[in-house]
């Protein structure tokens, strides 16, 4: 008895293991993505910060008492507005010296032309001698050479006296004054009165990485990206509260040598500027625009899985199983990764269900979509 239910149990056994064996194996439904080549815009992004177009540093030319400082610091000045008065009494009684000397040598000319005029008769008729005649023309020599220096003091003393007299020479915004009302101002390097900004057209700078650089021209070389002629590019700036700002820029100076102390190339962007909306100093993120990437494989960003080995993603073969790729991702676009190598256009790939998929995994398709440009 005992070895029929032996028997009957491993029959029980061996029919269970073939059924197991026999059953279907397990179907994953997903969404799948078929890719496709596009040209789409080549976007860069950098950290960036605002700076005038046209700083101008105010600075003493004459050394004097500052009487008045006439504009209001921190607000636009119009060009030839009044900025700093400097006493010029001083400049005036100077003024007023070089024009009495010039007085002087003037009567001094007339003179020594009067007496010219009449020892040439004379000496013509031998009545003064050469030598009188010599000494009274190198004295009006002498007198045209101090009337010629009087008149360059008396220019002189005009232009200190302009010199207390200190305006705008821009439309800008204005800093700070270094110094207030009765201070002994001095001109050199302690004679910085304020700093002017012009802010309309106005600069952002940003850096691009050694790295970068090599990179792009990588790519370029291999077809992969196609910067724009004269490479004229345009610049968009992101304000700190994640806003646009209203116009965008262009690209006006890249600098040819690489900065050793980061290791980055220097670029500039010009902005119009009309309602003052961006300050010096302001930081913004600056994307770089006009650059076009052509016959681009993009997939959703969720479909690639980082492995031990890199990142990889499932594509769908012809008998609908997953087949595992080992794929290299460049830059993103939008939601998507550029895929550099490892899959080719017209290739379907595994986006939602993603993660209940191994090799080989029997799959159900329950949606197909693809890459279109809005």
């Amino acid at each position: 008895m005992a070895k029929w239910l032996l028997l009957l149990l491993t029959l029980a056994v061996s029919c269970q293991d073939q059924k197991h064996e026999q059953s279907p194996p397990q179907t994953v439904e997903v969404t799948v993505f078929e890719t496709n080549a596009n040209t789409i815009p080549a976007i860069f992004e950098y950290v960036g910060v605002v700076q005038s177009s046209h700083p101008v540093e105010i600075r003493a030319r004459v050394e004097g008492y500052l009487d008045k400082i006439a504009y209001t610091e921190g607000e636009l000045v119009r060009r030839g507005q009044l900025l700093f008065q400097i006493d010029p009494r001083p400049f005036v009684a100077a003024l007023d010296n070089a024009k009495g000397l010039l007085a002087r040598y003037e009567a001094e000319l007339w003179d020594a032309q009067q007496a010219v005029a009449r020892f040439k008769p004379l000496y013509e008729k031998k009545a003064a001698s050469k030598r009188d005649l010599d000494s009274a023309t190198a004295q009006l020599l002498a007198s045209e050479a101090n009337v010629d220096s009087a008149k360059a003091q008396v220019r002189e003393a005009e232009l200190n006296l302009s010199y207390t007299v200190i305006r705008s020479p821009i439309n800008g915004v204005s800093s700070k004054s270094n110094f207030r009302e009765g201070a002994l101002i001095t001109p050199g390097s302690n004679g910085l009165l304020t700093t002017l900004y012009v802010i309309d057209p106005i600069w952002a700078y940003f850096n691009i990485s050694e790295g970068d650089l090599l990179k792009y021209r990588e790519e370029v070389a291999k077809g992969q990206l196609i910067f724009p002629k004269d490479l004229r590019f345009d610049v968009e700036l992101v304000l700190s509260d994640g806003s646009l700002f209203s116009s965008r820029g262009k690209v006006n100076f890249a600098d040819p040598s690489l900065q050793q102390t980061t290791g980055t190339m220097l670029v500039r962007a010009e902005f119009a500027n009309p309602d003052n909306q961006l300050r010096p100093g302001q930081f913004v993120r600056a994307k770089v625009l006009g650059a076009i990437r052509p016959n681009a494989i993009l997939i959703p960003q969720k479909a690639v899985l980082q492995g031990q080995t890199g990142m990889y993603i499932y594509t769908v073969n012809q008998d609908n199983k997953a087949e595992r790729k080992v794929v290299v991702p460049g830059d993103w676009y939008k939601s998507y990764w550029i895929i550099k190598s490892g899959l080719q256009a017209g290739e379907r790939v595994v986006v939602d269900g993603v993660n209940k998929v191994q090799n080989n995994t029997q799959l159900k398709i329950k949606e197909v979509s693809s890459f279109h440009e809005d």
